[in-house]
């Protein structure tokens, strides 16, 4: 009978559970379809700038991934390039008549937040004004917003300018008390990607580095604070170090306010500013949707292919580099007579050294056809910085994160952990000495030497792409090599890079370099249509619950490295964390 019940209960859960992800994504799908609709700019706007939604290279065309059942909403996050266009649209656009910056948190890494502020200043020369809001400013929002004409700040707010700090999650205490071992095989005194499962602390060297990053972005963000406030470098670090923007009136006394107001005090304003009776602010995504001047359609095309995050095997998708999806689209890309240029745009810590090589093997067929130009976004490093390596010319903001060239493996051994925690003991048979090698047993000397000696082979080859295409010998490859990290400002310097830009500038080159003045841009890997990412969802292995379970945040992000690294492959090329500024 409690079985009978049992399973009466799990189907009513299985049917609610079914119900509710039924509505959700009809309201998912009504708010994709009528978000098509092309939406008509009204005299006197002004365009509103929000990024306290999380701005990616590119959005997931699957609803899915983006609805809450808290709001029963689409949560659908910005796409830099769309903000970008945005912005540029604006400029020629008589109907926009300022631009308006109101977060107080930016949810985008560091080098798109430095693309965006760019851009801003770009608009800030047509003579429209830019104005500025919030009730508190983080570090991140106020960088951005620094840049306005006019900087308000609600009476009761702050701005917080505090200077940087990186809290970097060492998990070897964890692992010593599941009784898990991890044997690390590496090479690169600063390949500090193994450092969280051996040590419970950072070593000198990576201390180090992570100390020169800092003061390196630090020095970035408040310099082009300073420069746009009337301030010194010296004056704002001062005020970062002595916390002095402690109020409001602190913020306005020490110039980076120009004035304290309340929510309708600014609506007062930029009525006035826009010299209407009636308030019209339009924001990003319903700009988006504004109908753009007809141009002529050119037979030219410019590929922008879009590799974002870990770097594995196989296929990826908007949120990983699958070599085989990346490959793939280089391919297209090449095979294209009418692609005239290719721009790898790379947002990726790194990941499968194979993979790597995979998708490094398609740039060098590419790069041997037409101009491959490089787009680093907030990181290319590790296996990021391998598939960058052949191209053309490599284009990074100075707040990009890449370098990290190092190679290191992973093994762990989980036979303490099966004995220890769960009584489990293993007992094997074999045809050669070797055959169970693998995480059920701790490696003998013979076979870390062996698994380190493929690790010195794939560094080898790594330095030797890195050489052959920046013209440099290995040496002194090997010499900023040994897994460092370093900004996109020092990059430069060490011939990393070859300008300092964001996406734009990438296309420019791209252009120039394939001699062509008109043509029109594509993105690869081309996105499959919602209705196709629902079927795909649905017509997997997964249950319901387990979609449930994955959309909706019944996870931890705390884990992610120890995933990362021990379901990756063994050898892998991988920076040690993602910087985000707050």
């Amino acid at each position: 009978m409690k079985i009978f019940f049992k399973n009466i209960l799990s189907t009513i859960i299985g049917m609610v559970s079914a119900v509710i992800v039924i509505v959700l994504l009809s309201i998912g799908l009504i708010a994709i379809i009528s978000s098509e609709e092309d939406v008509t700019v009204k005299k006197n706007s002004i365009l509103k700038i929000d990024l306290s939604k999380k701005v990616v290279e590119r959005a997931s065309p699957n609803p899915l991934d983006y609805l809450s059942l808290l709001n029963l909403e689409l949560d659908i996050p910005l796409e830099l390039k769309e903000i970008l266009d945005n912005i540029e649209k604006a400029k020629s656009d008589e109907n926009i008549k300022a631009i308006y910056i109101n977060t107080s948190f930016v949810n985008a890494g560091l080098s798109k937040t430095e693309e965006i502020r760019n851009k801003l200043l770009e608009f800030k020369q047509t003579g429209k004004p830019i104005i500025a809001y919030a009730e508190v400013y983080s570090q991140a929002a106020y960088y951005l917003a620094s840049i306005a004409d006019k900087i308000y700040l609600n009476p009761e707010g702050i701005v917080e300018l505090k200077g940087l700090s990186v809290g970097i999650m060492f998990y070897k205490g964890l692992l010593e008390k599941l009784d898990i071992e991890v044997q690390i095989i590496r090479h690169g005194k600063f390949k500090s990607a193994v450092e969280p499962f051996v040590l419970d602390k950072m070593s000198d060297a990576n201390r180090e580095q992570m100390q020169l990053l800092l003061n390196s972005f630090a020095d970035n963000i408040m310099d082009s604070i300073a420069n746009q406030r009337g301030l010194t470098l010296a004056k704002v670090q001062q005020h970062a170090n002595n916390l002095s923007l402690e109020n409001a009136k602190k913020c306005l006394e020490l110039a980076y306010v120009d004035a304290l107001l309340y929510q309708d005090q600014i609506d007062d304003t930029l009525r006035n500013l826009a010299g209407a009776e009636k308030l019209n602010i339009i924001s990003l995504s319903k700009y988006s949707k504004t109908k753009a001047d007809k141009k002529e359609i050119s037979r030219n095309k410019i590929a922008i292919i879009y590799a974002t995050g870990e770097i594995k095997s196989g296929k990826g998708n908007e949120q990983s580099i699958g070599s085989e999806t990346i490959a793939k689209a280089i391919k297209q890309a090449r095979k294209d007579k009418r692609v005239k240029a290719i721009i790898l745009r790379i947002n990726s810590p790194g990941g499968s050294a194979l993979a790597s090589d995979v998708i490094w093997r398609e740039t060098i067929l590419a790069k041997a056809e037409k101009p491959l130009v490089v787009s680093m976004g907030d990181y290319a490093a590790s296996g990021g910085y391998y598939i960058a390596c052949a191209a053309d010319s490599i284009v990074a903001n100075p707040t990009t994160l890449t370098g990290s060239i190092g190679v290191f493996g992973v093994i762990p051994n989980f036979s303490k952990f099966y004995k220890n925690k769960l009584g489990i003991t293993i007992d094997t048979v074999n045809t050669s000495k070797y055959a169970d090698m693998g995480v059920n047993r701790p490696l003998s000397i013979f076979e870390k030497n062996k698994i380190q000696k493929n690790v010195e082979t794939i560094y080898t080859t790594f330095i030797t792409h890195v050489g052959e295409g920046r013209g440099m010998s290995t040496t002194a490859v090997d010499e900023i090599g040994q897994g460092r990290i370093w900004t996109g400002y020092d990059a430069k310097k060490i011939r990393l890079i070859d300008a300092y830009g964001g996406l734009e500038k990438a296309i420019e080159i791209a252009a120039l370099l394939a001699k062509v003045e008109n043509y029109r841009l594509i993105s690869l890997p081309r996105k499959k249509d919602p209705f196709s990412e629902l079927v795909l969802e649905f017509g997997n292995s997964r249950t319901i619950s387990d979609i449930i379970l994955a959309k909706f945040g019944f996870k931890t992000d705390l884990t992610k490295p120890i995933e990362y690294l021990l379901k990756s492959d063994i050898i892998q090329a991988r920076m040690p964390f993602i910087m985000e500024l707050k």
